[in-house]
């Protein structure tokens, strides 16, 4: 079985619920917010515009556990 893309590496609220998740592939973090009946995921971006990038491991192992 395919082992997990993502994984949540933080997570604050319960109605109003946003999240960061990093690609264990590529190292990319996401911040994803819902409220109510809708939500939307974006890149994190430093001050120059270029995205987050955690480090990664050979084995996809994400680097925040």
């Amino acid at each position: 079985m395919a082992k997990d893309r993502f994984e949540k590496v933080y997570s604050q609220g319960a109605v109003n619920v946003t999240e960061i998740w990093v690609d264990k592939e590529t190292g990319v973090n996401y911040m994803f917010h819902a409220g109510g009946y809708s939500g939307g995921l974006t890149p994190l971006l430093d001050r120059e515009g270029k995205p987050i990038i955690s480090p990664v491991t050979s084995n996809n192992d994400s680097a925040w556990r």
